[in-house]
């Protein structure tokens, strides 16, 4: 019996996945952290595609790769002084951490082998993104306006807070 190649797919992916959570982990440069971080996000969005989640993996894309992940770079390239290796702060923790993880580890490998799981995976109802925009814009278009003011006026409250003359005493 041979591996169907979205079985394969989702294994390569799942792979990526650990490989560079490992590394953000792990790294010792913090930007190279930052960047193993897009890595695992895209891998992530591969995984939502993968499951027939199309809306998902594109706003995992859009939000996390593109605009969380470039937010974290450019606050550490803009508040560290020097960009190298990191040194281990917290190194007197490192071994409880490490017990720790063992412990929640197996945890997990109990739960999962000692679980009655059923045999067959239940079938997907799939939802179109036609029927969720059909629903955002028709039966709920109050909230999705109310949420597009609310986050007008997070904008403008930012703007407001960055371009404020520090001696003005909080007057436009």
């Amino acid at each position: 019996m041979g591996w169907a190649w979205d079985d394969l797919l989702f294994l390569g992916l799942a792979g990526i996945l650990l490989g560079a959570a490992l590394l953000v982990v792990l790294g010792r440069d913090i930007i190279h952290s930052g960047l193993w971080m897009m890595l695992c996000f895209g891998a992530l969005a591969g995984v939502y595609a993968l499951l027939g989640a199309p809306l998902v993996a594109v706003a995992q894309v859009l939000v996390y790769v593109g605009a969380i992940s470039v937010l974290v770079l450019f606050a550490i390239m803009l508040t560290q002084s020097k960009a190298g290796p990191l040194r281990l702060v917290f190194h007197r923790q490192a071994w409880v951490a490490a017990i720790a993880s063992i412990v929640l580890f197996a945890l997990f490998v109990v739960v999962v082998a000692e679980g009655d799981w059923p045999q067959r995976a239940a079938e997907v109802t799939r939802t179109a993104t036609d029927q969720l925009a059909r629903l955002l814009f028709n039966d709920y278009v109050l909230p999705f306006e109310g949420v597009g003011v609310l986050l007008l006026a997070a904008v403008i409250g930012g703007v407001y807070l960055a371009k404020r003359d520090p001696g003005q005493g909080g007057s436009l």
